[in-house]
């Protein structure tokens, strides 16, 4: 029977084989990665019309005492400043 059901709901099989339905950690708010990783702030990019990517800027633990207490907008000046940047993909799982 898995093979019909497979063959009729094709969806099913991609959500049992990458399980992106499940978040882990349980319970954790994504949009305030301040309360998990220090020196981090969630943004969000427009890639495409109706599609938003959610992202964390985690600066290093070197400039960690200068971004304590900054907005939004000291991170995004961060990330136009001369130091490299990191992007970390972490996968299809639909969380960060």
């Amino acid at each position: 029977s898995v093979p019909f059901l497979i063959r009729l709901f094709p969806s099913l099989l991609t959500k049992f084989v990458y399980l992106n339905f499940l978040a882990f950690p349980f319970f954790v708010d994504f949009e305030r990665p301040e309360l998990l990783v220090d020196n981090t702030i969630c943004l969000h990019l427009t890639t495409e019309p109706g599609v938003t990517v959610g992202i964390w800027h985690t600066v290093p633990s070197s400039r960690g005492a200068e971004a304590q207490g900054k907005d939004q907008r000291w991170f995004e000046e961060a990330l136009a400043d001369a130091h490299p940047v990191i992007i970390y993909l972490h996968g299809n799982g639909g969380t960060r």
